[in-house]
């Protein structure tokens, strides 16, 4: 799967008007996770998953951070994405039906801040993304 040159613009300059929130993004949207599938809880049981704690934030951040990457280095997101793929495949061991649960979560989230602008058209290509995301997370897991 391939970001067309139109995809890329519309991810890059929507995740760049999130700039100023990509702080609480990832809280957002990991208590968003917790919520509606609490299932995904049992890969976190020494955190804090009460709504707003620390814990949920310093997650949420990591994760922010490490999509940060992948949308700086559209062209290269195996490799940016490489030590997280090893991570959760192999130490962490987490259930590959999680990268979905987050993604869902994302879109919400995304559609959330970004209000009139998450339109069709940046739905479809941020999804784009985070199935290319997903994909190389679960790599390691074949």
């Amino acid at each position: 799967m391939v970001l067309t040159g139109e995809e890329r613009k519309l991810i890059q300059a929507n995740w760049s008007k999130l700039a100023s929130e990509h702080e609480d993004l990832g809280g957002e949207c990991m208590t968003r996770l917790f919520q509606v599938y609490p299932q995904s809880k049992i890969y976190f049981p020494h955190f804090d998953l009460s709504p707003g704690s620390n814990d949920i934030h310093r997650q949420g951040h990591k994760i922010i951070k490490a999509l940060d990457s992948a949308i700086k280095n559209l062209d290269n997101i195996r490799a940016c994405l490489s030590d997280l793929s090893d991570l959760h495949a192999y130490n962490l061991r987490v259930d590959p039906v999680n990268f979905k649960f987050i993604t869902r979560c994302l879109h919400v989230t995304l559609a959330t801040s970004l209000r009139g602008d998450y339109n069709a058209l940046v739905y479809m290509a941020f999804d784009k993304f985070f199935c290319l995301v997903g994909e190389v997370l679960t790599e390691k897991y074949r």
